[in-house]
């Protein structure tokens, strides 16, 4: 998640259960984000492992779809309400309902009021709230069922959102010099066509159980990672040369200790792959009030010298919508800073229909990688703004922290790595075998979750492809005082049958018998 956050302390494989507070000790964020990061990979688990990879409640289940085209300009999907499950995580498909307005005082207005269309209790394909499909965009557009079948299908996901992007996240009560608090984690659910082809499926009509099982095997490929990374902290060649404001031992030689997030920009190979980074964890964002071709005003420049704008920085602008679409754009550089009027002059236009629409609350996010010469004879030459992905070889970020990419990585959009440095160890943290040599690790994120809802064979026709479950509790069977008076007799009779020694045990009778004997 792109927060301002010390570190991530959660690892399942540790298996903690809890974290606990101690007495006089300080208290930081990675502490209360590990608790909520336990409790909620349990409840995901467990509701993982009782409904499966996927399914909905029986009487309430979520996410029926409906294909609705011909006599419509454009085709689109009613996605109805209710609740599913995916990998254990809770979605909700339930649209709001409108709130109701004082009525005008004047009459005519109030009539017009009236006369209001509400909207569906339902989203359409192109309304739903974090797909963000355009019209426009013939990539966007639904496949006719006519020319062949498709399935529909949901992906989900998380991202991070602070108030740069969702306003209502500020305490206005704060004032302007903590412009926020805390971070939300969403979920994301989006309602998408897939070809028959993409599954391998050659047969025009499939059965149900042929269609689930050829898009299991899809998400996992899809789900798979195989991009691998590793980070270490090596004395630069220039250590020298810095102030001694560091220990002259120490390999990471930044002043204050960062979290350094390295994050997949383009995807693809690693020929088309480029990547960005942040030592702030890519949480340095600008709220855009306006935008007059290259220059953007934005509600600030940043607080202190450490998280403002400069001259040469790199920024992503972008929009809520194409956070969540997770597409490529162009980074651009900061060529002009107009400090009194909070606006700062780009090297080119933001793309079309990016960052144009107030409602989608578009922003600013600084990237801190540089343009130019670098040290070990190495120059960095960008490309769309961001790092080119080079395989097999330590690549230098900052301050000694370095970072290597594996041979034969396939990389996606917005997967990204974590790498805390520290200036008490002069060293970045990260897990290494005996010999203290890197580990290559996947991305910590984003983690793809998807689920099939229905095959689409044409108007009213959508095969249901989701699976429900019933509920665990069943009713107690009631037990009336004759039932019970007849159950004590029928045991009674039975003791009875069995004779006057039944309950004394073997060595009971035996010690009775010797008794006996004695006498």
């Amino acid at each position: 998640m792109h927060a301002d956050l010390s570190r991530l302390t959660f690892h399942p494989e540790r298996h903690y259960s809890a974290v606990v507070a101690q007495q006089g000790r300080v208290q930081l964020d990675a502490d209360a984000n590990e608790q909520t990061a336990i409790q909620l990979h349990r409840a995901r688990t467990l509701a993982a492992d009782l409904i499966g990879r996927y399914g909905g409640p029986r009487d309430a289940a979520g996410f029926r779809v409906e294909y609705v085209g011909g006599r419509h300009d454009i085709d689109t999907l009613h996605i109805h309400g209710g609740r599913y499950y995916v990998d254990g995580i809770l979605l909700d498909a339930d649209r709001p309902a409108p709130g109701t307005p004082v009525p005008d005082e004047d009459a005519e207005n109030a009539e017009d009021a009236e006369d209001t269309a509400a909207p569906p209790s339902y989203w359409t394909y192109w309304d739903q709230p974090d797909a963000f499909r355009d019209p426009e965009k013939p990539g966007d557009r639904l496949p006719s069922p006519a020319q062949s079948p498709f399935v529909v299908y949901l992906n989900v996901w998380e991202r991070s959102v602070n108030a740069a992007e969702d306003p209502a996240l500020r305490e206005v009560a704060l004032g302007a010099a903590m412009p926020d608090t805390a971070a939300r984690v969403k979920v994301v659910w989006q309602v998408l066509p897939l070809s028959l082809a993409a599954l391998a499926i050659e047969d025009a009509d499939p059965s149900k159980e042929v269609v689930r099982v050829a898009f299991d095997k899809w998400a996992r490929r899809q789900a798979a990672a195989t991009a691998r990374l590793a980070a270490r902290s090596e004395r630069p060649d220039h250590a020298d040369e810095d102030p001694c404001l560091v220990r002259p031992d120490a390999r990471y030689r930044g002043p204050e200790n960062q979290l350094y997030r390295v994050e997949v920009h383009a995807g693809g190979g690693a020929k088309d792959a480029t990547f960005k980074w942040s030592r702030e964890n890519g949480s340095v964002v600008f709220p855009v009030e306006a935008l007059d071709g290259t220059w953007v005003q934005l509600a600030s420049l940043g607080h202190d010298d450490k998280l403002d704008l400069d001259v040469g920085d790199f920024v992503e602008f972008t929009d809520t919508a194409y956070a969540s679409r997770l597409e490529t754009l162009p980074l651009l550089r900061v060529e002009e800073l107009d400090l009194p009027g909070r606006r700062v002059r780009l090297s080119a236009e933001p793309e079309p229909g990016v960052g144009r629409l107030p409602h989608l609350h578009p922003f600013v996010r600084r990237w801190d990688h540089r343009e130019g010469p670098r040290r070990r004879g190495r120059t960095a030459t960008l490309k769309g703004g961001a790092v080119p992905v080079a395989e097999g070889e330590w690549l230098p970020l900052e301050d000694g922290v370095e970072v290597y990419f594996a041979k034969d990585g396939t990389y996606r959009t917005g997967d990204h790595w974590l790498v805390p440095a520290r200036t008490a160890t002069g060293s970045v943290e990260w897990p290494t075998d005996p010999a203290r040599r890197p580990l290559l690790q996947g991305p910590a994120g984003i983690a793809r979750h998807f689920a099939p809802l229905a095959l689409v064979k044409g108007e009213e026709s959508a095969v249901d492809l989701r699976l429900a479950f019933g509920p665990l509790a069943i009713g107690i069977p009631a037990a009336d005082e004759a039932t019970l008076a007849a159950e004590e007799q029928a045991h009674r009779e039975e003791l009875a049958a069995e004779g006057p020694s039944h309950g004394r045990s073997q060595t009971t009778a035996e010690a009775e018998s010797a008794v006996e004997g004695d006498e």
